[in-house]
């Protein structure tokens, strides 16, 4: 009885560990249609490599690194989580809220954002210096961070 239990679990842990592990794919076909459109209209680069990062069987994100080397995070639903581009490019103007464009260009006009990153108290912008910058959920400048 006892073999018979350890064989059952063994085989649980086995496939929850095969589950649990990430998938990669050379296509934007496994992203959910909403990822596809932002990756069709905003980037010009094709796809290199798709992550698809999942948890417990589920897709928890997609993790996408086009030719030109930028990477884009997805959620589960294809929104946009993150995007970090090389530091001669630039995050695309449609994924930066007014007012953290309109602080960027005022105090750090001869800087380009290339990283843009969305959390849950608001923003996080990536100068191409390396400084990074705080907004709060509406756009206001909060700090500068490390």
């Amino acid at each position: 009885m006892k073999k018979l239990m350890m064989v059952a679990i063994a085989a649980i842990i086995s496939v929850v560990a095969v589950e649990a592990r990430s998938n990669y794919r050379q296509d934007a076909s496994v992203l959910p249609v909403a990822a596809q459109s932002v990756l069709r209209s905003n980037f010009k680069a094709p796809v290199s490599l798709v992550k698809v990062d999942k948890d417990f069987g589920r897709v928890s994100e997609y993790e996408v690194i086009l030719t030109d080397g930028t990477e884009i995070t997805f959620d589960s639903k294809g929104n946009v989580k993150e995007i970090e581009t090389a530091r001669n490019g630039s995050v695309p103007a449609a994924f930066i809220p007014q007012p953290v464009s309109m602080y960027v260009s005022k105090y750090h006009g001869t800087y380009k954002i290339v990283g843009f990153e969305k959390q849950r108290k608001g923003y996080e912008v990536t100068l191409s210096n390396g400084l990074e910058l705080k907004f709060d959920k509406i756009g206001n400048f909060v700090k500068y961070d490390k």
